[in-house]
């Protein structure tokens, strides 16, 4: 019996020791709006992410100000007039990937997985749900998900003016290049 509790306690002890933390600060999130008048597109290149293998546990915080746009104008109008950087300066993210033991963090290869969490922009915090790709090469793993975000949903108004020039969904791609965190 001894040796059984023994041989759990070791296998407990493995276990913690292989969890891993992988992080990055170069994250990418882009966003685009397409109509029939206008396309826009916004990219941010500056995001700090981070997420526990062991866990699935995973977050993410992106400044609103780095957002960068084609024109110098629509950059203005974004952080003074509809997300209001300055009141509201980050975008976070704080969830899990849902079957992260099927994701191999020690094999070479591509692996799919649900993420569930709570994306607060504006101010406003909604649960989201996406499917993400995982690519692990090395100590290296690349992760990639796309989710469509409607700004009424987060308290973002859009003058009627511009109305017909943004979507009412805007698509939100995200790659996150993370190294094992030491």
């Amino acid at each position: 019996m001894k040796i059984i509790i023994i041989i759990a306690v070791l296998l407990g002890l493995n276990i913690q020791v292989n969890a891993q933390k992988y992080f990055t600060r170069t994250g990418e999130i882009s966003f685009f709006s397409s109509t029939s008048v206008e396309d826009i597109k916004a990219d941010n290149k500056t995001i700090t992410a981070i997420f526990d293998s062991q866990t699935g546990a995973i977050q993410f915080s992106v400044t609103m100000k780095s957002f960068h746009f084609e024109k110098a104008l629509m950059e203005e109008h974004f952080n003074e007039n509809y997300v209001e950087s300055d009141q509201f300066p980050n975008a976070t993210f704080s969830g899990k990937i849902e079957n992260i033991t099927s994701i191999d963090f020690q094999t070479n290869g591509t692996y799919q997985s649900s993420v569930i969490g709570k994306l607060t922009i504006h101010g406003v915090t909604k649960e989201i749900q996406a499917q993400a790709t995982f690519a692990v090469n090395g100590q290296k793993i690349e992760g990639v998900s796309e989710i469509m975000v409607n700004p009424e949903d987060y308290k973002i108004e859009i003058p009627s003016i511009v109305r017909e020039k943004i979507a009412q969904e805007l698509k939100v791609s995200m790659k996150m290049n993370f190294t094992e965190k030491k």
